[in-house]
């Protein structure tokens, strides 16, 4: 019988530094509330944190064992928030998309990861070693066995890079037609481990996104 696809670090953060995080993230409202899935960054370990996402990456990678650990240079990052009642992520696999674009050569993280901002009406992630099938609702695989994550504030889920993911709605059910609309937002980080550098990623400090994460904000950009 195999082992649990998904590891979970409840309390991850420092209480502090995760309601500063959380506060943040709130704060920036709808800001690329659309565009937030193309709104990914780099962020090289080599480097200094430039923001409030980055300082909680280097706190959650000491969560994953130091021989796994050694296998990554950085992460790519990008927020997600979205209702319940309409998940517009399908399942999928998460990869170099400029790599796959370009050559149709597939990479992936070593590790996919959530940092969990809040609690949420359903909006389970449901992690499955089965491939994603277009022709199903929302892409789910055929085969219907998943290990699931409830989000919870300051927790911190990851698991193999390699591995099919998707969110659940409001219900808990693959998400098909929209839903009668959720008050609160599931909001969440988003944080792939890579060994390598995935195509074209930005760093945040030469985006004009976001800048109210900046530890040391910046101003006379555009938001």
């Amino acid at each position: 019988m195999r082992g649990p696809l998904v590891k979970l670090v409840d309390d991850a953060l420092e209480p502090k530094a995760f309601k500063r995080l959380q506060k943040a993230i709130v704060g920036l409202g709808r800001e690329r509330i659309v565009a937030g899935y193309q709104t990914t960054f780099w962020f090289d370990f080599q480097e200094p944190p430039s923001n409030l996402v980055e300082q909680a990456a280097l706190a959650v990678r000491e969560h994953i064992p130091a021989r796994l650990r050694q296998t990554v240079i950085g992460v790519e990052w990008w927020l997600s928030r979205m209702r319940t009642s309409n998940v517009k992520v399908d399942f999928h696999r998460d990869r170099d998309n400029a790599r796959w674009d370009e050559r149709r050569e597939e990479r992936n993280p070593r590790f996919s990861s959530l940092i969990y901002l809040n609690e949420c009406r359903g909006g389970l992630l449901a992690v499955t070693e089965h491939q994603p099938n277009p022709k199903n609702p929302a892409f789910a695989p055929d085969e219907l066995e998943f290990d699931f994550v409830e989000p919870r504030p300051n927790r911190f889920a990851f698991f193999d890079g390699t591995l099919t993911h998707g969110v659940l709605d409001a219900r808990n059910q693959v998400p098909g037609a929209r839903l009668p609309t959720e008050r609160t937002w599931r909001q969440a980080i988003a944080v792939n481990f890579w060994p390598e550098h995935p195509w074209g990623v930005p760093r945040y400090a030469d985006s004009p996104h976001y800048r109210a994460l900046a530890l040391r904000p910046s101003r006379g950009l555009d938001r």
